[in-house]
């Protein structure tokens, strides 16, 4: 297989179950970088095994730091961003093929498809969005704690492969990132004097934010996937709302 001026960059943390085809979709990259947060079970062994570059770096809930150490730490002039419980897929490699040999200063947007054992969402909250992954290296960076952004000085372009998301493994696994981000959000809303309402912002906010999801963005046309997860987007807007007042009012304490 042809290897292209390439680094993925792969952020980790007890990936065993999605690092392996998240790597061989990758393979068409001259270097791969895997930064590993601290995983407890076989993902760095696992990369290893599959000639990925394993560095180490500690996550800090700092999602941004992570992915600047790894662009710090990229050998070629091409980066591509990717997570992993993604998948590029032929037609995006391809396209990311072209657009290194090109070598154009641009960066590229990617759309992601969320795929589940169940089926695929299409709609709602989980409906594909696009995100910058494919960008050099000079003057780009990451900012942000979470919902982390790229910033980068060249003019942005959209891909038309797609990135195969895997988003969550189960339910489980799901509720524990929501319970993170929303404790995150909520003390970084409160560290910035951010104001909370009881009426507007726990009774009103969370049930307009499923009204918008599975009504105006279509939820309701992927199914009982599509209202589990509007649900749930319904829970996560309810309990980020929820600790803010609580710190607020309390300081976290109920």
């Amino acid at each position: 297989m042809k290897k292209i001026p390439l680094t993925v960059v792969v952020l980790t943390y007890n990936e065993q179950n999605n690092i392996e085809e998240c790597l061989k979709s990758a393979a068409f990259a001259e270097e791969i970088l895997v930064i590993d947060g601290g995983s407890k079970d076989l993902t760095a062994d696992i990369a290893t095994r599959l000639g990925a570059k394993v560095l180490f770096h500690e996550l800090n809930n700092d999602y941004a730091s992570q992915r600047n150490f790894g662009i710090e730490n990229a050998s070629n002039d091409w980066i591509f961003m990717l997570d992993a419980d993604e998948r590029i897929t032929k037609e995006l490699a391809q396209e990311i093929t072209s657009c290194v040999e090109n070598n154009l200063d641009e960066t590229y947007r990617v759309s992601r498809e969320n795929h589940f054992i169940q089926g695929k969402c299409l709609h709602g909250t989980l409906r594909p969005d696009y995100v910058e992954r494919l960008f050099k290296k000079n003057g780009s960076c990451y900012e942000g704690i979470i919902h982390e952004r790229l910033k980068t000085p060249y003019r942005l372009k959209k891909l038309r492969g797609r990135l195969i998301h895997y988003p969550y493994y189960d339910f489980e696994s799901h509720l524990n990132k929501l319970n993170k981000y929303t404790t995150l959000l909520a003390k970084k809303y409160h560290e910035k004097g951010k104001k909370c309402y009881f009426v507007r912002d726990i009774l009103i906010k969370p049930a307009f934010a499923f009204f918008k999801m599975y009504i105006i963005h279509g939820g309701f046309l992927d199914g009982k996937l599509g209202l589990e997860f509007c649900l749930l987007h319904y829970f996560y807007t309810f309990e980020k709302y929820l600790k803010l007042h609580s710190l607020n009012k309390h300081n976290g304490r109920i």
